[in-house]
């Protein structure tokens, strides 16, 4: 790898996929700020070739999914979004993105968020019994708390 090539860490990709649709997304804000390019450019060049970003590779959020993100801390307010709903990628989105955006910056970032979303995908599988047990032992505590409720 050459001296200036850019490398980021796998844990702040991650911080940036987050989880809409029952998919894992990346919002295009984040996306343009990893490209070092203005999301507005990057929006652009999405719309200018949209033959390659059909609904299950990006989608617009909607004001629920805004309101999730805000609730789950993933953005700070709605005012942090600006005046428009952010577009989500997918990880197939998101490999679209490099055959638009082909700056040599954008194809290295494009390679390490490809892998981020590997590792992601790996711990998740790797994980998915456990996830299964505290989903369990959640809703027993649901419905605990529902029966403790009723009786007092």
């Amino acid at each position: 790898m050459a001296n200036n090539t850019l490398i980021l860490s796998t844990d702040r990709i991650k911080s940036r996929i987050y989880t809409l649709r029952g998919m894992q997304v990346m919002l295009d804000r984040d996306l343009a700020e990893l490209y070092e390019v203005k999301a507005i450019r990057l929006r652009e060049q999405m719309k200018r070739n949209s033959k390659r970003f059909p609904s299950d590779f990006m989608f617009q959020l909607t004001n629920s999914e805004v309101d999730l993100l805000v609730s789950q801390n993933a953005i700070p307010s709605k005012k942090h979004i600006g005046g428009y709903l952010h577009y989500a990628f997918t990880e197939q989105g998101v490999a679209n993105l490099s055959s638009v955006l082909t700056n040599n910056k954008a194809i290295e970032v494009n390679i390490q968020i490809m892998r981020a979303f590997v590792a992601m995908r790996r711990f998740i599988s790797s994980n998915a019994q456990m996830f299964q047990r505290l989903d369990v032992v959640e809703r027993k505590q649901i419905e605990h708390d529902k029966k403790f409720e009723e009786i007092y």
